[in-house]
């Protein structure tokens, strides 16, 4: 019989904990000053780095999902969301880590996850921004290319 430490939350769990922490990490930008604008731009970042890349794969708790960023940001946002570009990977990478000092703060998570999150997020920009460039310019998803092999 599994010990509580091996038993795994439900899908349907996790969503809940993830719709409270959006809460308390929109209350916590509130609190920090950031205008709506801003506080709108990371809790939609946040949103969908918790609901469909977290989730999409295996069920993944957002306290463990800074080990998932490179992944994230280097290639699954890239490919799956429409609107990656290098600006939208940089506002992700800043909202990724006020979230995760705003876990840390609650004590949610160690202060060296939140560390480690900004050397990887450091050290991987420069990759992840290439392969943003290399996606859009990949010759097969140029505009028509599709179209001149029909005609």
């Amino acid at each position: 019989m599994p010990n509580d430490s091996e038993i795994q939350p439900s899908p349907e769990q996790i969503e809940k904990d993830n719709e409270k922490l959006l809460a308390g990490f929109e209350q916590w930008l509130t609190d920090a000053g950031l205008s709506d604008a801003t506080i709108g731009r990371h809790v939609d970042n946040i949103s969908f780095f918790l609901e469909h890349f977290l989730q999409y794969y295996e069920t993944v708790d957002a306290r463990a999902g800074a080990n998932h960023v490179p992944e994230f940001l280097g290639d699954w946002f890239i490919r799956k969301a429409m609107w990656s570009s290098e600006a939208s990977i940089k506002g992700n990478a800043a909202s990724l880590k006020k979230f995760y000092a705003f876990l840390a703060e609650r004590g949610e998570v160690d202060r060296q996850v939140v560390q480690h999150l900004k050397q990887t997020i450091k050290a991987g920009m420069p990759i992840w921004l290439d392969n943003m460039r290399e996606y859009v310019n990949y010759p097969g998803l140029k505009a028509g290319a599709c179209e001149s092999k029909l005609g």
